[in-house]
C-alpha cells in the first residue's frame, strides 16, 4: 500500500466515523404536535438561498423552539459532509472564554474525531473560516440573544461549503433580522388537543385523564394557553397527586406562575432594558386589549423612549403581540401576564400600598378604603361600584395611571394626584365634572358609558389630552367647549344617542385625526367650523339616522382619508366634497331593509351625489357622474349598499378607481352592473348582494378574489374570470333562478370555494360537471345537503370517532384518504337555530397505541338550519406525511363542529377510506380505489355516482 492509498483509506475511515459519530438527538419525550412544526422549517428551507440557506426560529420561551429545531436537525443531518447542534449559545458565550468553547465545539462536532484547542476569539474565527469554507455542512446555533455571537462562530455566510445550512434559534426576532436570515419560523402555542395530549401524557401518563379528573385537567389546559412548557411542568407537578392537591395548586397558579416556568419565561424580560421592561409591566396589569395607539399615548408621556420602539422590541422577544386582525390590540400569552404581575408583587411582598401598580380588586379595594397608598403606587385599577373618598389619593402623589370603573369619588377633585396621565372611568355616575377638576398632564380621560349629560362647565385647559372618549354616554345632550385642549387627536362620541349638538369650538382643534359620531341618531347637524379640521383624517358619521346634511365646508379638511356615511338622512353631499382627493374609504348609502324595522325615505344614489359631480349645469345627470370618481381616484374600499342605484344610473363610469380593491353595490334596484367594473384591475372584493333585479354578471376583472351575489334572486347567470389563477370564493348562496356559472365547470379553473345552497334551479348534472373537474383536484372539500356513507368505505362508524388499522399491502403506496361525516340536526334545533353561513368541521388523526396526534384537517362546512342532516367529504393527500405514519398500525379519528351551539347538532356517522397507488413495473400509476384492494373501479365514478344521490350545497379545491 503506498502512501496516498494510506490517506485515502483514512480520509474514508474519518468520514465514516464523523456520519457514525452524528447520533440523532434526544427530541421530546412526548413529542406532541412537532411534525407539523418541522414541515413548517422544511418548507422555509425550500426557500432559501442555494448557496448557504440560513432561517430563524423564534418565539416566546417554553414553546418549544429548541425541541423543533433538534427534531429538523435530526431529519436533515445525513445529508451533509458534516453538522453541529450548539445548544445554550447564551449561557455558554457568558462564561469566560465561552465563545471559544463554543467554537471549539462547532470545529469538532464538524472534524471528528479530531479535537481542537483555540487560544482566543479571533483564532477561533479564522479557524471556522478556513477549514469549513469548503464543506457542506448543517449548523444550529440554539438559544443565540446577540449578534456577536453569530459573527464569532459564522462571520458571514461564505464560511462554510455551498449547500450548507444555518438554523438560528432565539427568543428576539429583531436578531434575525439584523443578520439577515431567509426565512424566519415564528413557533405557536399548541392547539388544544394537542394541549390536552401534552398534559395528559405528562400528568396521568396516558393519553385519557383518570376518572374524576377531566374538569381539573381542563382548567390546567386553559391555564397553560397552549405553552408546551407549562403543559409538562405542571402535568408533572401533579402526576400521583390526589384531586384536593390538584385543586389547591389550580387556585395558586391563577396568580402565582410555577417557579419553574417563571424561572424560564423571566429570562426575557431580563434582557429588557429599564423603561421597556417597565413598560411590559404597565401592559401586563392595565392595557392587554388595548388598542396600539392608545397605549403608545401612555407610554410617550410617561417614558423617554419611543412607543414605536420599545413596542418592536417587545413583539421581536415575543413577550407581546398586535392582533392586526381586531382594531391593532396588544395581547400576551396569561402566564406572561400572571409572570409580569408576579414580578411586580415580589417588589413588596405583603405591602399592596407599596407595590407599583395595583391591579388585584382585593388590593386595591383595601389600598384605597383604608388610605394605605404610598409615593410607590403609579398605577391603581378600582373595578367597585362604590363611593370612596378622594382623599385616599393625596399619599399616591406618584400616581400616574387611574381606572376607577364604576366607583362614585366624593370630596374634592383638587386632591387627585397632579401626574394623572390616565383617567380611566367607565360607567361615572356623575352627570359632570366638578369646577375643580384640574389634570394638566391628563394624556388620556376614558369615560365611556358614563351618565355625563355636560363633560363640564365652560372652558378646561387640558393641553396635553391626546384622547377624549365619550361613546355610549346615552344621557350627553352637547359636547364641552373644545378650547384649552390644543392636543386631541381623538375625539370618540359613538353611541351617544342623545347627543343634539357638537361645539362650534370644534374647529380649533388643529391635532384632530379621527372624530367618531357613529349612531349618534338624535344628531342632525355638524358646525360648518369642521372645515378647520385639516388635520383630520377619518370622519365617522355612520347610522346618524337624523343627520341631514355634512357642512359646506367639508371638502376644506384636505386630509381626510376615510369618510362613512351610511345609514344617514343626507340627500346631498356638499359640491366641496369633490375636493377630498385623499380619500381611500367611502361609505355611503341607506339602511338594509331585511335587518332594520325603521326604514329610512329611500334616496337614489344619484340625488345624493348630483349636486357636486359638475359644477356647471349639465343636461344629463349620467354625464355628471364620471367627474365624481376622477376626484376620488385614490379610493381603495367603496361601500354603496342600499343607495337606490337603479338601471338609469348603473352606467356610471368607475374605470377610474385605479386603486379600487373592495366594492360593495349589495342591495340596488339596476338589472346589469356597470360595465366599467371589468376595467377595476386592483379590484379584489365585490360585494353584490341582495339586488332583486338582477339578471346577470360578466365580464369580472381578473384580479378578483372575492364575489359575493347572495340572494340575488332573478339572476340567471354568472359568468367567472376564467384567466384568473384563483377565485377563493363564489357565493351564490339563495340564488334560486341561477342555471349557469359559466367557466365554473372547467377542470382547469382553480376557483376553490363555492356555496350553491337554495340554488334550485341549477341543475344536479350541471352541479355534477362541476364536481367532476373538482375530483380531478389533489385536495377537496364537498357539502351536502343529506348523504349516507357509502356502502364501498372501508371504515366506517357510528358517532364522531372511529379506529381502524392501518396497513398498506405490499407492492402499494398510500396516496390520500377520503373522508366522509354525516352530521344530524337535535331535537333542541329548530328553524330560528342561527347556523352561521360557514361553521367549522374538524377532524383529527391520532395513533391509536399511544394517543399522539399525527395530523389535523378541517373545513368551513356550509349548514342549512331547515336541512335534517349534512354531509362534509374531504379528500386529504398525504404527501409529507409519510414519516409521521411510519409504524402506526391503527389510527384513530375524532370530529367535532364548532357551531354557534353544539346542543343544536351532532356527528351522526364518519368514515374513512384509503387510496392506494398500485406500483408497475412499466411506472404507470393506477388508483385502488377500495382499501382492501377488490375494485378495481376508479374512485372518481364511485364518489360522483354516490354524490349523485344528493344535493351539493358547496364545494372546495385547494390547489
Amino acid at each position: 500500500m503506498n502512501r496516498y492509498e494510506a490517506e485515502f483509506i483514512k480520509s474514508i475511515v474519518r468520514d465514516v466515523a464523523c456520519k457514525l459519530g452524528n447520533k440523532t438527538l434526544h427530541v421530546a419525550k412526548h413529542p406532541v404536535g412537532i411534525y407539523s412544526r418541522v414541515q413548517g422549517i422544511i418548507s422555509l428551507l425550500k426557500g432559501a438561498k442555494p448557496d448557504v440557506g440560513m432561517v430563524g426560529i423564534h418565539g416566546i420561551a417554553g414553546i418549544g423552539k429548541t425541541t423543533i429545531a433538534k427534531a429538523v436537525f435530526n431529519k436533515l443531518y445525513f445529508g451533509f459532509e458534516g453538522s453541529s447542534f450548539l445548544s445554550d449559545v447564551k449561557e455558554i458565550s457568558d462564561k469566560p472564554n465561552g465563545l471559544v468553547e463554543l467554537q471549539e465545539r462547532l470545529l469538532h462536532d464538524i472534524l471528528k474525531p479530531y479535537v481542537w484547542k483555540v487560544s482566543n476569539v479571533y483564532e477561533g474565527m479564522n479557524l471556522i473560516k478556513e477549514r469549513l469554507h469548503r464543506k457542506k455542512i448543517l449548523v444550529v446555533f440554539d438559544d443565540v440573544d446577540k449578534r456577536e455571537q453569530l459573527e464569532a462562530l459564522m462571520g458571514e455566510r461564505c464560511w462554510f461549503g455551498a449547500g450548507s445550512i444555518i438554523i438560528v434559534v432565539t427568543k428576539n426576532k429583531d436578531l434575525l433580522t439584523e443578520v439577515g436570515v431567509d426565512g424566519m419560523y415564528h413557533a405557536q402555542e399548541l392547539d388544544r388537543n394537542q394541549s390536552q395530549q401534552l398534559f395528559r401524557l405528562h400528568a396521568f401518563r396516558e393519553t385519557h385523564p383518570a376518572k374524576d379528573y377531566e374538569e381539573l385537567s381542563e382548567k390546567v389546559v386553559d391555564y397553560c394557553k397552549g405553552l408546551p412548557l407549562a403543559l409538562q411542568i405542571l402535568g408533572s407537578h401533579l402526576f400521583t397527586r390526589d384531586k384536593a392537591e390538584w385543586a389547591i395548586s389550580i387556585a395558586h397558579w391563577q396568580n402565582t406562575p410555577h417557579d419553574d416556568i417563571q424561572g424560564k419565561l423571566r429570562v426575557s424580560f431580563d434582557a429588557l432594558n429599564v423603561d421597556t421592561s417597565e413598560i411590559f409591566l404597565d401592559i401586563a396589569c392595565f392595557f392587554v386589549g388595548r388598542d396600539k395607539e392608545y397605549v403608545a399615548d401612555i407610554v410617550g408621556a410617561r417614558y423617554d423612549c419611543h412607543p414605536e420602539v420599545a413596542f418592536r422590541t417587545l413583539i421581536g422577544r415575543s413577550l407581546i403581540t398586535i392582533d392586526t386582525e381586531n382594531q391593532n390590540r396588544l395581547s400576551m400569552h396569561d402566564i406572561l401576564r400572571k409572570m409580569g404581575r408576579e414580578i411586580i408583587r415580589q417588589r413588596s411582598r405583603n405591602h399592596p400600598g407599596n407595590c407599583s401598580r395595583i391591579w388585584l380588586p382585593k388590593d386595591a379595594y383595601n389600598v384605597h378604603s383604608k388610605e394605605m397608598g404610598t409615593d410607590a403606587v403609579e398605577g391603581l385599577a378600582l373595578d367597585v361600584q362604590e363611593s370612596f373618598s378622594t382623599k385616599s389619593f393625596t399619599k399616591m402623589r406618584r400616581l400616574k395611571l387611574l381606572q376607577i370603573n364604576g366607583a362614585h369619588l366624593v370630596g374634592s377633585y383638587s386632591l387627585l394626584p397632579k401626574e394623572l396621565i390616565w383617567l380611566c372611568w367607565f360607567q361615572c355616575p356623575l352627570k359632570s365634572l366638578p369646577s375643580d377638576f384640574h389634570l394638566n398632564d391628563l394624556v388620556i380621560l376614558d369615560m365611556q358609558n358614563s351618565n355625563v349629560r355636560e363633560l363640564w362647565k365652560g372652558t378646561k385647559i387640558l393641553n396635553k389630552l391626546k384622547i377624549l372618549n365619550l361613546s355610549y354616554s346615552e344621557y350627553l345632550a352637547k359636547t364641552p367647549n373644545f378650547r384649552g385642549l390644543s392636543s386631541l387627536e381623538r375625539l370618540i362620541l359613538a353611541g351617544c344617542r342623545s347627543l343634539v349638538e357638537v361645539h362650534q369650538s370644534i374647529g380649533t382643534l388643529k391635532s384632530l385625526v379621527l372624530l367618531n359620531l357613529e349612531v349618534c341618531d338624535s344628531l342632525k347637524t355638524l358646525p360648518e367650523s369642521m372645515g378647520n379640521l385639516k388635520s383630520l383624517q377619518t370622519l365617522n358619521v355612520a347610522w346618524c339616522s337624523q343627520l341631514e346634511k355634512l357642512p359646506e365646508s367639508l371638502g376644506d379638511i384636505e386630509s381626510l382619508t376615510e369618510l362613512f356615511t351610511k345609514g344617514t338622512a343626507i340627500k346631498q353631499l356638499p359640491p366641496s366634497a369633490r375636493y377630498l382627493k385623499k380619500l381611500t374609504k367611502l361609505s355611503f348609502g341607506g339602511y338594509n331593509k331585511v335587518f332594520y324595522s325603521h326604514d329610512l325615505p329611500s334616496k337614489s344614489w344619484f340625488s345624493i351625489f348630483s349636486s357636486w359631480l359638475s359644477p356647471q349645469s349639465c343636461s344629463s345627470s349620467i354625464d355628471m357622474l364620471p367627474a365624481s370618481f376622477t376626484s376620488f381616484s385614490l379610493l381603495k374600499e367603496l361601500d354603496l349598499s342600499y343607495s337606490g342605484l337603479s338601471e338609469a344610473t348603473s352606467s356610471i363610469d368607475l374605470g377610474s378607481l385605479s386603486f379600487l380593491e373592495n366594492l360593495n353595490l349589495s342591495g340596488q334596484e339596476f338589472f346589469n352592473l356597470p360595465s366599467s367594473i371589468s376595467r377595476l384591475s386592483k379590484l379584489q372584493f365585490l360585494t353584490v348582494e341582495r339586488c332583486s333585479n338582477l339578471l346577470s354578471i360578466s365580464e369580472l376583472p381578473s384580479s378578483l378574489l372575492f364575489l359575493s351575489i347572495y340572494d340575488c334572486t332573478s339572476i340567471e347567470r354568472v359568468t367567472a374570470p376564467l384567466q384568473h389563477e384563483r377565485l377563493p370564493l363564489l357565493n351564490v348562496k339563495g340564488c334560486r333562478n341561477l342555471i349557469e356559472i359559466q367557466g365554473m365547470e372547467c377542470a382547469g379553473n382553480n376557483w376553490s370555494i363555492l356555496n350553491l345552497n337554495g340554488c334550485n334551479n341549477l341543475s344536479e348534472n350541471y352541479k355534477m360537471s362541476l364536481i367532476q373537474g373538482l375530483c380531478k383536484g389533489k385536495h377537496y372539500d364537498i357539502c351536502l345537503a343529506g348523504g349516507e356513507l357509502p356502502e364501498w368505505f372501508g371504515h366506517r362508524g357510528e358517532g364522531s370517532s372511529l379506529s381502524f388499522h392501518f396497513s398498506v399491502p405490499d407492492g402499494n403506496k398510500l396516496q390520500g384518504l377520503l373522508l366522509w361525516v354525516v352530521s344530524a340536526s337535535t331535537d333542541e334545533a329548530t328553524r330560528e337555530t342561527p347556523f352561521l353561513l360557514f361553521d367549522m368541521c374538524v377532524a383529527t388523526f391520532k395513533n391509536k397505541s399511544n394517543g399522539i396526534e399525527l395530523f389535523e384537517t378541517m373545513a368551513a362546512v356550509t349548514f342549512d338550519r331547515t336541512i335534517k342532516k349534512h354531509s362534509w367529504i374531504q379528500h386529504i393527500p398525504l404527501i409529507g406525511l409519510e414519516e409521521s405514519l411510519q409504524g402506526v398500525e391503527e389510527l384513530e379519528l375524532n370530529v367535532r363542529i364548532s357551531l354557534y351551539d353544539v346542543r343544536k347538532c351532532r356527528v351522526e356517522k364518519c368514515g374513512v377510506h384509503l387510496i392506494m397507488e398500485k406500483n408497475k413495473a412499466d411506472s404507470d400509476q393506477e388508483i385502488d380505489i377500495h382499501a382492501l384492494g377488490s375494485d378495481d373501479q376508479l374512485l372518481e365514478s364511485s364518489l360522483i355516482r354516490d354524490l349523485q344521490k344528493w344535493k351539493i350545497t358547496s364545494c372546495t379545491k385547494f390547489g
